[in-house]
């Protein structure tokens, strides 16, 4: 059997508007008798008679009345998918489905957002905090779009983007610490009082093997699983911390202090699964994350 094309259907809406396959013919910029054995072969297709041609004016059959009621929906959907994949495309519509580790959330995932937001307000953005090897496992299995963590071992399918190189550094509440010159020798550290990140965090391991390969011992006295409860504690207390240096630049009442060694720097990525659609707003969004790398000065990845 003959399958039905959206022609047919809008012939067939055309000459019941019309009453008429003259008047029809014309609105449709084709022949009458085309028109004519176009409808005819829709009845064909779909095996019942939908017009009436006995009067003077051309009517539904009952069953053709049914049958265009059908019709004009299924147009209407149609014609509602095409501007929303327009829209899509010209990104007036959208989501993201985004997954960040939560030291991000201190320094990176406010200008993003805002960026995103204001160039494509249409867009809808799903952010979710979780550890790198969770935001992995939800890249592949299509629970994300993109991922913002570290460059290193990924797990098989997920391919990493270098963006930029994060830095850590002693950071504390007192506004002279930073003009004290020479950087501070970590093992200085040993037996201070110090406020971290809680094990939750990766950036913690990565603070923990610091001390431990040079020797350092400090006084742990307060963990957080907050980068916003760490900041004001050490805003507050004579306690200091280890935090990205990004994080300084949008708080002016954190004073880094170098360290020596320094702690060795991370490489940023934005993760997505290998092989996978981009949509446009997950393009959208990789365009963006580049241009605000580049525009607020962090250090480009090796």
């Amino acid at each position: 059997m003959a399958s039905v094309e959206l022609r047919h259907l809008r012939y067939l809406l055309a000459v019941a508007e019309h009453g008429n396959f003259t008047r029809a013919a014309e609105e449709l910029h084709i022949s009458q008798p085309t028109l004519s054995q176009q409808i005819k072969q829709l009845e064909r297709t779909v095996g019942v008679q939908l017009l009436d041609r006995t009067g003077r004016r051309v009517r539904l059959t009952d069953v053709g009345a049914v049958y265009t009621d059908h019709a004009g929906r299924a147009l209407r959907d149609l014609a509602a998918g095409e501007r929303a994949v327009h829209d899509v495309q010209n990104l007036s519509r959208g989501h993201l489905r985004l997954g960040a580790t939560p030291t991000f959330t201190a320094y990176l995932l406010g200008p993003l957002v805002a960026g995103l937001h204001a160039r494509h307000p249409g867009i809808g953005l799903i952010l979710t905090e979780m550890p790198q090897d969770r935001i992995e496992a939800a890249l592949l299995a299509d629970d994300l779009d993109l991922g913002i963590a570290f460059t290193g071992h990924h797990l098989p399918g997920v391919a990493a983007t270098a963006l930029f190189t994060e830095t850590l550094t002693l950071v504390t509440g007192a506004p002279d610490a930073a003009g004290r010159g020479a950087p501070l020798p970590v093992q200085d550290l040993t037996g201070r009082q110090l406020a971290l990140l809680s094990d939750d965090f990766a950036t913690r391991g990565h603070i923990d093997a610091y001390f431990s390969r040079h020797r350092a011992v400090p006084r742990i006295t307060v963990e957080a699983n907050s980068i916003q409860a760490l900041t004001e504690i050490v805003r507050r207390t004579d306690l200091a911390t280890v935090l990205p240096d990004a994080i300084t630049h949008d708080h002016p009442h954190l004073t880094p202090v170098p360290l020596e060694p320094s702690l060795p720097a991370r490489t940023v990525a934005l993760l997505h699964r290998e092989g996978a659609y981009l949509k446009a707003a997950a393009r959208a969004f990789t365009q963006l994350i580049h241009e605000v790398v580049r525009t607020r000065g962090y250090t480009p990845a090796p």
